[in-house]
């Protein structure tokens, strides 16, 4: 009879993680609030998450250990990008007009949403740790017979909290219809970002 306990583990594991504000689960839900891409951007972050820990349970931890001046040079580059798309949305709180057009004005186009979240994705450091890491070093320490019930344990949270948030933002449309509701999502979503920022440089240089 199959053991479900590694499989149930990978899942409660990843889930405590992920759910959490940050970054990249503020991109999902805005685009999930303005209806924009939301398929392939579940799939890609979903997707990402699930590679990422196949590849910390398969060994990549170590690798990244053992070369600190990578985590460096990730964490500079993530608050680079977080800091610009944090004073971008920052500003667009500062302007109402800018916020009825991020309704729907100023779409995005398939290439640029899922190179946005790429980078949200892959220049956050703290993916890494969490992803291949953590939840890697965990699942490395299973049973060889459990690690691939963990990793898919770990993948289905991932892809389910990515999917709950980009579809289920379609239920807090009608409270977004109104112009204050964009100015307080930016904010918190700008002043996230900055704080990540901050936090990353502080890393390396604090």
């Amino acid at each position: 009879m199959l053991d479900l306990s590694a499989l149930a583990s990978g899942f409660a594991l990843s889930a405590a993680l992920i759910i959490a504000i940050g970054s990249q689960n503020a991109f999902v839900l805005r685009q999930g609030l303005r209806r924009e891409h939301v398929g392939p951007i579940v799939a890609f972050c979903a997707l990402a998450d699930l590679l990422l820990i196949a590849a910390g349970v398969a060994g990549l931890g170590e690798v990244l250990e053992r070369v600190p001046g990578l985590a460096s040079v990730l964490a500079l580059g993530g608050a680079a990008f977080l800091a610009w798309y944090g004073v971008m949305a920052l500003r667009r709180a500062a302007r109402p007009a800018a916020l009825l057009a991020a309704a729907g004005d100023e779409a995005l186009s398939l290439g640029a949403a899922l190179a946005r979240c790429a980078a949200f994705t892959l220049l956050n450091p703290h993916v890494y740790l969490d992803t291949v890491l953590m939840v890697g070093a965990i699942g490395a320490s299973q049973p060889a017979d459990d690690q691939v019930l963990f990793v898919l344990g770990a993948g289905l949270a991932s892809g389910a909290w990515f999917v709950a948030l980009g579809y289920g933002a379609r239920l807090l449309a009608p409270w977004f219809a109104k112009p204050a509701a964009w100015r307080v999502l930016d904010l918190i979503v700008g002043t996230t970002m900055l704080v990540i920022a901050g936090g990353l440089v502080w890393s390396v240089w604090g």
